[in-house]
């Protein structure tokens, strides 16, 4: 069975005013742009009066080697959108505010994806002198890469809400 590392957790807040649609589509195109795959587990949107809530989970993952895999866990909690005009450099632009707008990031190195290394007692053996003896530090760049796309991206967003929103 393949071994999830959990490597690191991040997580964005914000409240304020910003454009969903577009924040959507960004997140979207810089996980795509750094050659992840990245499938929409699930989408709940639940209307409350004016107001909506939304639950997004993502999974992106990438292929690193034969033996590795990263996957970034992308969960969105966003609580009272409401859709909004508000007047930037004089033009009335539709936009959302967002009573809370929280994103986790869970990054993550997956060993033996493929599941080769477990299929008899001898390749098990290996597989436990490969994990000691020969991947230590190639582990060790790894886990940095995945914990540099999970910073990278959190901080894509946040300054895409800082440009396009207000608090």
């Amino acid at each position: 069975m393949a071994e999830k590392d959990v490597i690191i957790k991040e997580v964005i807040k914000y409240a304020g005013y910003s454009d969903f649609k577009n924040l959507y589509s960004y997140a979207h195109d810089w996980i795509k742009g750094e050659k992840y795959s990245v499938t929409e587990d699930q989408y709940v949107e639940k209307v409350k009066g004016n107001s909506k809530e939304v639950e997004v989970y993502w999974t992106a993952s990438k292929k690193i080697t034969d033996y590795f895999k990263s996957e970034l866990n992308i969960k969105w909690r966003i609580l009272g959108m409401e859709d909004v005009e508000v007047e930037v450099a004089g033009k009335k632009t539709k936009m959302n505010k967002f009573a809370e707008i929280k994103i986790e990031i869970k990054g993550v190195l997956i060993h033996d994806y493929s599941n080769q290394w477990n299929r008899t007692p001898q390749t098990n053996f290996l597989k436990g002198l490969y994990h000691k003896y020969i991947i230590p530090e190639r582990k060790i760049k790894m886990e940095e890469k995945i914990e540099e796309d999970v910073k990278d991206f959190k901080e894509e967003i946040k300054a895409f809400l800082e440009l396009t929103g207000k608090k």
